[in-house]
């Protein structure tokens, strides 16, 4: 018998939220040498040069005499990578990690939400006293979609700076940018310049190497197909409309154990979602799951539409354009048998 998501409700306590925040499944064997930038777009090879360079300064450290601070270029506090969906920059990132991570230079990699989710586990005293024995810190989708997360963040990441800790982030926007359209960015310039202020630029460009020569997405089942495939105990079914009320009654940061041990996820009689809340809280089950490389199998709408026209139109449209992005790509991936589902 399959399980169900709506019967699980994970207690994750914040050692474990910290002990999770490192590169995710699908990414932890990531290399720059695994990294494959495409010849007809010379930002991705720029790229990848420049986290190679960054990378043994963030390893080298500071420099300590007096002839290599005039001899070694700066090592800019932090590098940002700005680019659009697809392109590599979670590898990239992921890569960057690999790279500095060991026991004695230890480097932390979370999304922006883990990152949140982490200070309202710790408080924000304790989040800079761990975070601040890290030689590098990596923040994967950085955004920002409200004015607290916009105060937070420019004080936690001001404090990790003045502690020495390097910084890493990605995002599709650029870091002048953040907040706009989702509240009153210009009363919050100060702070988001101040932000902005602390990254290194890096673009990177292409097309999204998920949709590369391949249909929008899969088309759905319909019921009786989706409740015909393999199930076993490590196989999720859940109706829709059910799953999206019982996220609504967990905090975002249980959403990973939620997935914990689950080999594929149905999604039975699938709707278009119109509140923005249920939608963004789709967007972090999304990110879960590819993160974890779960094939995901549906009934009911396609899966490109399952956000409507109104939300796309708002501030959040690129929040929803990754999740469906990524959806889609979890919707293509083969299932057991078909697959190997052991840790990487």
């Amino acid at each position: 018998m399959p399980l169900a998501l709506v019967d699980r409700s994970p207690s994750v306590p914040p050692e474990r939220i910290l002990a999770d925040l490192v590169a995710p499944p699908r990414f932890a064997a990531e290399s720059f040498d695994t990294y494959r930038p495409d010849r007809d777009e010379p930002t991705q090879a720029v790229a990848l040069a420049r986290l190679e360079a960054y990378a043994r300064q963030v390893v080298a450290g500071p420099n300590r005499s007096w002839w290599r601070r005039r001899s070694a270029p700066p090592c800019p506090n932090g590098i940002y990578l700005d680019g659009g969906f697809g392109v590599g920059k979670t590898h990239l990132l992921a890569a960057l990690w690999r790279s500095v991570h060991t026991l004695d230079q230890p480097a932390l990699f979370a999304t922006f939400v883990e990152l949140t989710h982490l200070v309202g586990a710790l408080g924000f005293a304790e989040t800079v006293e761990r975070l601040s024995a890290h030689r590098l810190v990596c923040i994967d989708e950085f955004e920002l979609d409200d004015p607290g997360d916009t105060v937070l963040v420019s004080s936690l990441l001001s404090r990790l700076a003045e502690a020495g800790v390097r910084l890493a982030a990605t995002s599709n926007t650029l870091p002048g940018r953040l907040g706009e359209g989702r509240f009153a960015a210009q009363d919050f310039l100060r702070e988001i310049q101040g932000l902005a202020e602390r990254f290194e630029v890096v673009r990177v460009e292409g097309p999204d190497f998920r949709h590369r020569g391949l249909p929008e997405a899969p088309d759905p089942l319909d019921e009786a197909s989706l409740r015909a495939l393999p199930t076993d105990q490590a196989v999720a079914l859940d109706d829709f409309t059910t799953l999206c009320a019982h996220l609504a009654a967990l905090h975002p940061s249980r959403y990973g154990a939620l997935l914990d041990g689950v080999s594929a996820a149905y999604w039975s009689n699938v709707q278009p979602v119109s509140d923005q809340a249920v939608a963004l809280r789709l967007v972090v089950l999304a990110d879960r799951l590819y993160d974890r490389s779960v094939p995901l199998r549906t009934s009911g709408v396609p899966l490109d539409e399952l956000f409507t026209p109104d939300l796309f139109a708002g501030g959040y449209r690129k929040k929803y354009q990754r999740a469906v992005s990524r959806l889609v790509a979890l919707g293509r991936e083969p299932t057991a048998p078909d697959r190997d589902i052991s840790p990487p």
